[in-house]
C-alpha cells in the first residue's frame, strides 16, 4: 500500500468504491420500488378517472413520478451505502488491516469521496436534464387532471397577479414579452376590502404598462347589472413577466433556464430570493453525496469486537438524517426570505463539513 498517496493502493481503491457503489445503487433500487409502489397505490385511481386512460397512462404517470422519487431518495440512498460498506468493512477487520499498514482515516475513505463525488455529479445530470422536466410535465398534467397537456410547453395555467387594487386571474398565459397573450381573463376591482366590479374577457394582452381586454363584460356589483364595454384598458404598470413568470417553480427548471427566470424577474423588480436559494440548492443539494463518507465514518473505525459497531452505525445515519433536516430547514427559511439565498442553500452543508472532518479527526486520534 501506499502510505504517501492520499488514495489506498489500486486494488484497494477499486474494491472499495465498487462495493460502496454497489450497496448505494441496491437500496436505491429498493427504496424506488417500494415508494413508487405506494405513490401508486393512491395515485392510479387519478390517472384512470379521466375517461379514456388506461393502463399506458399508469405506467406514463410513473416513468414522471419515478424521477422525482429517486432524485429525492439518491442522498439517502448513499448515505445508507456508506453505513453498510463500512460497517461490513470493520466487521471483516478490513479496517484494521488497511490501518495497520500505515494508513490515515482519510486515507481509507479517499475511495468512497471520489465515488461519491461522482454519484454527485451524476445526481446534478440527472436532476438538471430529467428530474426538472418530468416533474414540469407531470404538474401539468395533473392541472389538466390527467387529461390531454395543452401542446404549447410554455404555457402557464391559473396565474393570478395583483396590481394595486386590482387583482387578475387568467386560465391561460402564452407566449413571452411582447407577444404574451392571457385567456379567459377575470379581473377583480376592489375598494377598502369591498368588491367594485368584475370584468370578465376572453383575451387580454399587456400594452404600455396597461393591460387591454377584448370584448370585455363589466359586471357592477352594487347595481347587480352587466355591461358589455368592448376593449377596455386597466392599469398602468403591468410588465409582461408578471404574468408569465407568475408561478416559476425552482423544482421545474434547470439550472441555466432558473438563472435566466430570476433575471426576468429581477428585471420586473419582483423579489428572487426563494428563487436564488433553489438555484443554489441545484448545486449544493447533489454535492450532499460527498457528506455521506464523512458523517458515516464512525461506523469505520473502532474495534467491532468491542459490540458497539451497530451502536457506531446508529450514530453515523444520525449525523446523516441531521443534514437532510438541517438542510431542508434551511431551503426553508430561504424560501420565507429569513436567511440570505447562499446561506441557505451552503450553510448546511459547510456546517455538517466541518462536524464530518471534526468527527474523522477525533476518531482517527
Amino acid at each position: 500500500m501506499a502510505t504517501n498517496s492520499f488514495f489506498p493502493s489500486r486494488i484497494i481503491t477499486v474494491y472499495m468504491a465498487k462495493m460502496f457503489l454497489t450497496r448505494t445503487f441496491a437500496v436505491l433500487f429498493a427504496l424506488v420500488l417500494v415508494l413508487q409502489t405506494l405513490d401508486l397505490l393512491g395515485a392510479s385511481g387519478d390517472v384512470l378517472a379521466y375517461n379514456g386512460n388506461d393502463g399506458g397512462d399508469v405506467l406514463r404517470y410513473v416513468s414522471l413520478r419515478a424521477p422525482q422519487i429517486i432524485s429525492l431518495f439518491l442522498p439517502f440512498s448513499v448515505l445508507l451505502g456508506t453505513v453498510v460498506t463500512l460497517a461490513t468493512l470493520n466487521q471483516n477487520s478490513e479496517i484494521v488491516s488497511m490501518k495497520g499498514a500505515g494508513l490515515s482515516a482519510h486515507q481509507v475513505l479517499a475511495p468512497l469521496i471520489v465515488a461519491s463525488l461522482l454519484v454527485a455529479f451524476a445526481s446534478f445530470a440527472f436532476n438538471d436534464r430529467i428530474v426538472a422536466r418530468a416533474t414540469a410535465t407531470l404538474t401539468r398534467w395533473q392541472k389538466a387532471e390527467y387529461g390531454p397537456i395543452p401542446k404549447d410547453t410554455k404555457m402557464q395555467t391559473n396565474v393570478w397577479v395583483r396590481e394595486g387594487s386590482l387583482l387578475i386571474h387568467a386560465d391561460t398565459v402564452t407566449g413571452r414579452k411582447k407577444n404574451t397573450t392571457l385567456n379567459d381573463v377575470t379581473v377583480y376591482n376592489r375598494s377598502g376590502g369591498a368588491l367594485i366590479s368584475i370584468t370578465k374577457s376572453p383575451s387580454a394582452v399587456p400594452d404600455n404598462g396597461a393591460l387591454e381586454l377584448t370584448s370585455a363584460r363589466v359586471f357592477d356589483v352594487g347595481r347587480g347589472s352587466q355591461t358589455n364595454a368592448g376593449t377596455v384598458r386597466i392599469g398602468n404598470n403591468f410588465q409582461p413577466e408578471q404574468f408569465t413568470l407568475a408561478s416559476v417553480k425552482a423544482d421545474e427548471m434547470s439550472l441555466f433556464e432558473l438563472k435566466s427566470a430570476i433575471g426576468d424577474l429581477k428585471s420586473a423588480g419582483r423579489p428572487t430570493g426563494a428563487l436564488e436559494a433553489g438555484l443554489w440548492h441545484k448545486i449544493s443539494g447533489p454535492l450532499s453525496s460527498i457528506l455521506m463518507p464523512l458523517l458515516g465514518a464512525v461506523a469505520a473505525f473502532g474495534i467491532a469486537r468491542s459490540g458497539r459497531l451497530f451502536f457506531r452505525a446508529v450514530i453515523g445515519m444520525g449525523l446523516g438524517f441531521a443534514y437532510f433536516v438541517a438542510d431542508n430547514f434551511g431551503l426553508a427559511m430561504g424560501n420565507l426570505g429569513a436567511y440570505p439565498p447562499l446561506l441557505a442553500a451552503w450553510g448546511p452543508f459547510i456546517l455538517f463539513l466541518l462536524i464530518g472532518e471534526t468527527v474523522l479527526i477525533q476518531t482517527e486520534e
